[in-house]
């Protein structure tokens, strides 16, 4: 059992296809690929978001309030057995200030906490405090999983700051049935064709020579979450499709 946290600035951007060929290239003038991404290639994110039956997480989250909080189960590989590494998040935003706090588990210890209440032993003092958040947070709140996202990652760090991290996600998908790791990645493109969702994550500014770079690009800052825009698009399916079940039964 191992555990980790971060806390950081995000700034989102999407990105088209001209405009991310144009520049990856340019980036590798200041920064190295992350280690995952091995031979250059891109690794997946595998994720499990919680919420409740009437979606009370994502609700309050896209109100953009002074804070909010997810809670997810997150992998790099899609899962096989019980003794697999999971990632439980519990992630933070306080005025605009990300805070995630996790700890890794095997897939067994994971469904046992989050289906029995079982929480992990650990000796750790640091593992007990973020479990004990993690335990509050599921005392407060009735959640259970609701939506699966993944996507494929590519990501850099700065040569010279590694607190300054870009990641480049692509083929976000999401689902809100066979809600389990293990079940594999498909489901529905949250992004449309030939596009990028690029993160930045910051401790403060951006470089300035990153923000000439996105001048020259014509690069704009965006809100997008993906699992609000999710919920947006499950939003208006649902409203749809009640419509249309409405105008069936007057006919």
């Amino acid at each position: 059992m191992a555990i980790k946290s971060f806390k950081r600035y995000e700034k989102k951007f999407i990105l088209t296809k001209e405009q991310y060929d144009e520049l990856i290239p340019r980036l590798l003038e200041y920064m190295n690929p992350d280690e995952f991404c091995k031979a250059g290639k891109n690794y997946s994110i595998y994720n499990i978001y919680y919420d409740t039956v009437n979606s009370d997480v994502i609700r309050h989250s896209i109100n953009k309030p002074y804070y909010k909080e997810k809670l997810r189960l997150r992998s790099y590989k899609i899962p096989t057995k019980p003794t697999d590494k999971v990632f439980l998040e519990l992630k933070k935003k306080i005025n605009g200030i990300v805070n995630k706090r996790r700890v890794v588990l095997t897939l067994e210890e994971a469904h046992k906490f989050l289906e029995l209440g079982e929480a992990p032993k650990s000796e750790d003092y640091v593992n007990n405090q973020v479990i004990k958040e993690i335990q509050y947070y599921l005392s407060k709140k009735d959640v259970s999983p609701t939506v699966y996202i993944g996507y494929s990652r590519k990501a850099f760090f700065s040569k010279d700051d590694h607190d300054f991290r870009l990641t480049f996600d692509s083929q976000i998908l999401t689902r809100r049935n066979n809600l389990t790791l293990e079940a594999g990645f498909f489901g529905d493109n949250i992004l449309e064709d030939n596009q990028y969702l690029m993160e930045v994550k910051i401790l403060g500014a951006m470089p300035i020579w990153f923000t000439n770079i996105l001048a020259e690009l014509e690069i704009y800052n965006t809100h997008f979450s993906k699992y609000g825009n999710e919920f947006m698009r499950y939003s208006l399916t649902t409203q749809n499709n009640t419509t249309l079940r409405s105008e069936k039964e007057i006919c």
